[in-house]
């Protein structure tokens, strides 16, 4: 039997079933597991049953449980289930490991008692007999006579039923007397709570798993199995169903914990407006897309929960592979290429603030299929999609949603809760589909300006900008894909730049080192913002530096800078876990907010104060406000800089005082000396004193002779890929034996074939991580300051050899496992790489000019 046989009703419940956060399976055995069988002790459970439960007690936040009237070590013996599948025998008052009640010397004598009484009933009566358990008697008439089986029950209720301390549980042809509390409800709830469940699922037969069946509430699942008045909401026919049943729940529940569908992470290719972003799979799913704002709740989590979680799909009716995906060059519009069809994908541009509207054009000569499965609010938020003469409304979100696809003949299908659109469309020469998802408003007219003028706005947005920059000749394409994936990054409005367009990619498959990095740094986006200024573009520089003096105008000093802010420039509320989500690959939890926001970071001052330097050497002058800004910080590092703190790694660890917050601090004090030396500004005479003070320091506690290197903190041994600022910064110059020698330390114990690994201490986090493209460009970076341009160029061409087919890269990369890691894409990625094609073509031309 295939799981379309079972009831659709009861397939809907098990895939909404499936998707708990921590799911219970419980299952009677007799009549459920195994069938019924004339002898008892030849009732074995079906193999496929057996097989699935084991599958499904090796799932994760997944616990198994039989329930049955048996004595435990009977069920035990003819079971014949693995370890993994908890057993509670008689009813609910035996449980195996972990569960073992000790009778206490009155139920000891009353259970002495029955066995004594019920021998004498039974006695000489044929087919009658007695299976004595622990704590309990059962007195089974199967095979009895009728008439001698009734004679029997009768006794048996009208006198030790009726002791007191017996607890009596009646089923087919059998009758139980226990001395302990027997009621499979609430065995049921002891395992509820031992497993902390959110959702429990009871199959069972007879009479007596009628008490199981009245715990059940909320998003539970009873089903009976035969005939027969019930309080289970679902039923089947016989135990070869249950098989069915449990088969397709753990496939279900595999899928769902799993993510069985899951895109490499670097294979996923983003869409921009400098206002919202979206990411699309190689085969033209909308798999990611948050509302109003990058930050806020997704409408589409597909990335995150598979499609359950919503996706906007587009394929071939008749299935392919597609041949290839591309941005169309220079801009960030997508074009993904069937045989006979091309999607086209942007985000349009001149809107309303409040506004996202995503264009997609289906052009060819074959009949595609569009999959609308909107899920706002990650998925939690139930809706209805109505067809109107011009599309589809959402119903139900906190903000208007249409879909303008004028010509679509959309079939609306529910799973109970959700509620999903499906079309065929026949795209023809000159004619092609168009769908226009618009979040924010509930328009559905024709938009004032043609499809074809509004996707060549969008691309020119981009290719103009993209023709003023200056690229250098290592890798040119790679790296204007790269500058155009930061200025993706870019939030218009408000000037701040994004670590990263997701939350949750993992930094270990299956792991939980899942954070959120849809927010602004202003360390990530300070190095952001000199990255574009690198190569010509001042804006982002202009408009982020605008954005931080924002955000201190709301604080009484520098100094109690936050790590980072929303995009907005408030306060992060506290991190969250979203449990409905299983996560990339099955990678939990899924958490929305970042707890570093609350961490004290003393580096961030640097990488501002350096991006102030980068931008007035760019346009020639510096800003009043600018260098009030630079003297404010440097006052903060001034009465701070001493202090230990959380480091640009944000451990979960106590503070410590770390060399790169050290080095960073510096940094604020020497640039801003330059700064002033440079645009004759006044210089504040403990400033020069200070930078002294904080070099000797870092030399003196940041040295470790037996590390042969400059550490992660004062107090310890252990390596940092972040130490290699020390000759980074020009704190010490390159050539000095001290920076040689950390180089081959870090490379030594960090660097593993083409990455390199922040650090290999305890962090306070279970599991492991990649290694960072970052850390991987500050080595390549420190290479070349070394002299050691080979190893520069190896380096740099794995760092290359790990983009994605559209030039893409997130944040990690796994040497040994070849695969990408962590959120997508990251901006410390695109900028360490145009970092060293600048760095590595300079080189070159200085190495040519020699010869």
């Amino acid at each position: 039997m295939t799981a379309e046989a079972l009831p659709a009703e009861l397939r809907r419940a098990i895939v909404q079933l499936a998707r708990t956060p921590r799911l219970l399976v419980a299952c009677d055995y007799d009549g459920t597991l195994a069938p019924i069988v004339a002898n008892p002790e030849d009732a074995r459970p079906l193999p496929e049953s057996v097989g699935a439960l084991r599958s499904l007690a090796g799932l994760h936040e997944t616990t198994t449980a039989v329930i049955s009237g048996r004595a435990l070590r009977d069920l035990a013996t003819l079971s014949r289930l693995p370890s993994e599948v908890h057993l509670v025998g008689s009813h609910g008052s035996e449980f195996d490991v972990g569960f073992v009640h000790a009778l206490d010397a009155d139920a000891r004598s009353l259970h002495r008692r029955l066995e004594t009484e019920l021998e004498e009933i039974v006695d000489g009566r044929e087919g009658v007999g007695l299976e004595v358990k622990p704590a309990s008697i059962a007195v089974h008439v199967r095979r009895a006579d009728q008439a001698v089986g009734e004679q029997v029950l009768a006794a048996v209720r009208n006198g030790p039923s009726t002791w007191d301390g017996v607890q009596v549980t009646e089923g087919k042809a059998v009758i139980e007397l226990a001395v302990v509390q027997t009621d499979k409800g609430h065995a049921l709830d002891v395992l509820r709570h031992r497993a902390a469940a959110t959702a429990a699922v009871f199959v069972g037969d007879d009479v007596t798993d009628e008490k199981a069946f009245a715990r059940l509430s909320g998003p539970d699942v009873g089903i009976k199995v035969g005939d027969g008045e019930t309080l289970a909401e679902y039923h089947v026919d016989e135990s070869v169903d249950v098989a069915t049943v449990l088969a397709f729940l753990l496939e279900e529940r595999r899928a769902w914990l799993h993510g069985d569908q899951a895109v490499p992470i670097e294979r996923l290719t983003m869409l921009a407006n400098e206002r919202s972003v979206a990411l699309l799979t190689p085969d033209a799913r909308l798999n990611w897309l948050c509302h109003p704002e990058p930050d806020s709740a997704a409408v589409f989590a597909d990335l995150l929960g598979g499609p359950a979680a919503g996706h906007f799909s587009i394929k071939p009716e008749h299935g392919s592979l597609p041949l290839g995906q591309r941005y169309v060059p220079g801009t960030m519009v997508v074009e993904t290429r069937w045989s006979r069809l091309l999607v086209t994908d942007y985000l349009d541009h001149e809107l309303a603030s409040h506004r996202t509207d995503l264009v997609r054009r289906i052009s060819g000569s074959t009949n595609a299929v569009i999959t609308f499965a909107p899920r706002p609010e990650f998925g939690q938020v139930p809706v209805r999609l109505l067809r109107e003469r011009d599309g589809l409304r959402v119903v139900g979100t906190s903000d208007p949603m249409v879909l303008r696809s004028p010509g679509v003949d959309w079939q609306i299908t529910s799973d109970g809760i959700q509620e999903t659109a499906t079309a065929v469309v026949c795209p023809r020469e000159g004619a092609p589909i168009l769908l226009e998802l618009r979040c924010g408003t509930d328009d559905l007219s024709e938009a004032t300006l043609g499809e074809p003028e509004r996707r060549a706005r969008a691309g020119a947005f981009w290719s103009d900008w993209a023709a003023t920059l200056k690229l250098p000749r290592v890798e040119s394409d790679l790296v204007l894909r790269s500058a155009l994936t930061l200025k993706g990054l870019v939030h218009h409005d408000t000037g701040a730049i994004m670590a990263a367009a997701t939350t949750s990619l993992p930094e270990e498959l299956g792991g939980i080192r899942n954070w959120d990095y849809r927010y602004c740094w202003l360390r990530d986006a300070a190095l952001t913002a000199q990255a574009l200024v690198s190569v010509g573009s001042l804006g982002e520089a202009e408009a982020f530096l605008g954005w931080v003096h924002g955000v201190l105008a709301t604080l009484p000093g520098p100094e109690r800078l936050h790590p980072l802010y929303t995009l907005q420039g408030t306060m992060l509320g506290a991190e969250a876990v979203i449990d409905t989500l299983p996560g990339y690959a099955g990678s939990r939890p899924v958490r929305v907010g970042n707890l570093a926001n609350q961490q004290v970071q003393l580096d961030v001052f640097g990488p501002v104060v350096d991006l102030v330097v980068l931008l007035a050497d760019a346009r020639g002058s510096l800003t009043d406000q600018d260098w009030r800004m630079v003297q404010a910080m440097a006052e903060a590092v001034a009465r701070r800089w001493h202090e230990p703190d959380h480091g640009i790694w944000e451990e979960r660890h106590a503070p410590r005082h770390h060399v790169y917050s050290k080095v960073m601090c510096w940094v604020t004090l020497d640039r801003a000396v330059r700064l002033a030396e440079t645009y004759g500004r006044d210089v504040d005479p403990s400033w020069p004193v200070l930078r002294d003070t904080i070099s000797t320091d870092v030399l003196k506690h940041g040295w470790s002779d037996e590390a042969q290197s400059f550490t992660t903190a004062y107090d310890g041994d252990d390596l940092d890929a972040a130490s290699l600022h020390v000759g980074l910064s020009g704190l010490i110059d390159p050539t000095d034996d001290r920076f040689q020698a950390t180089v081959t330390a870090i490379e030594a114990e960090l660097r593993s074939g083409s990455t390199v690994y922040r650090y290999r201490r305890d962090d306070g986090l279970p599991g492991d991580e990649g290694g960072f493209h970052l850390c991987a460009a500050w080595m390549i970076e420190s290479y070349l300051l070394t002299g050691r341009r080979t190893e520069a160029e190896e380096l740099f061409a794995q760092m290359v050899d790990a983009a994605g087919p559209t030039g893409l890269l997130p944040e990690e990369y796994d040497p040994i496992a070849e695969r990408s890691l962590g959120n997508h894409p990251q901006a410390y990625s695109h900028l360490g790489l145009i970092r060293c094609a600048q760095l590595l073509a300079s080189t070159s031309v200085a190495a040519v000019a020699t010869v």
